[in-house]
């Protein structure tokens, strides 16, 4: 991990960009954090949009986090920014949209074209992210994950142990080889899901959350679309980081 920039932003949080090998990354830690009081870690996932368009609502979630005292981090994903494009997840991505523009129905081929490519290779660079982030004097666990490509969340949470707890967001389309991965789920899920999410199929949403094996999970459901996420969702998600990281 290499770190490129820094700034104390006006409410103390410190941002930190680096890059690990290829793969840019941000870094954001409360002012109370040192190496005799290490914050707890937060993964922030983020759809494959880049990270220069996803800042704004990524440096809020940060700054809400480390108003609970959570260092927060994110990467850039695979194909996504200035990273190397990913062909047949351009492809696939040009797919969707026809059929969505046309008003048919997204296939199963479509979807898995679209995103098992990225959680094959973005999950391996969140452990490589996670094993830099932690080795940080001032990071410390319990590890949570946030928000993102909702198999992303799904797979990180069967294979790495370090994530205690994970807010995920059903508002992404999901593969039917994830429903058996969900099933592997143990840790605590906040899940949240918007009622009438454009493009996202409500009753799959629905029967993920009912495959996720976890003994703690919780859906919450909003009314409107993909983008009206009410800000007391946000404060919930909050909550439920306190009561597993800290």
């Amino acid at each position: 991990m290499h770190f490129t920039s820094e700034q104390r932003l006006d409410d103390g949080v410190l941002e930190r960009e680096f890059t690990l090998g290829e793969i840019p990354g941000i870094l954001w830690t409360p002012a109370s954090a040192s190496a005799s009081a290490p914050a707890p870690l937060i993964l922030l996932g983020h759809p494959p949009l880049g990270l220069r368009k996803m800042y704004p609502r990524l440096v809020d979630r940060a700054r809400h986090s480390a108003a609970e005292g959570f260092a927060t981090a994110t990467i850039e994903l695979p194909g996504s920014g200035d990273r190397p494009r990913l062909p047949a997840v351009e492809q696939a991505r040009a797919d969707m949209r026809r059929a969505m523009e046309a008003g048919e129905p997204v296939s199963d081929e479509i979807i898995d074209a679209l995103i098992l490519p990225l959680v094959d290779k973005s999950v391996p660079e969140w452990q490589a992210a996670l094993d830099a982030l932690l080795s940080l004097p001032e990071i410390g666990g319990p590890v949570g994950y946030s928000g993102g490509v909702i198999s992303i969340g799904i797979r990180l949470a069967v294979v790495e142990p370090r994530i205690s707890a994970a807010v995920l967001f059903a508002g992404s389309f999901v593969p039917r080889a994830m429903f058996e991965e969900a099933r592997q789920v143990t840790i605590p899920l906040h899940v949240l899901l918007q009622w009438d999410d454009e493009g996202n199929d409500r009753q799959a949403a629905l029967d993920l959350f009912d495959a996720f094996g976890s003994k703690e999970k919780s859906l919450h459901a909003n009314m409107g679309g993909h983008t009206g996420v009410p800000q007391f969702a946000g404060d919930a998600a909050a909550q439920f980081f306190t009561r597993h990281l800290k």
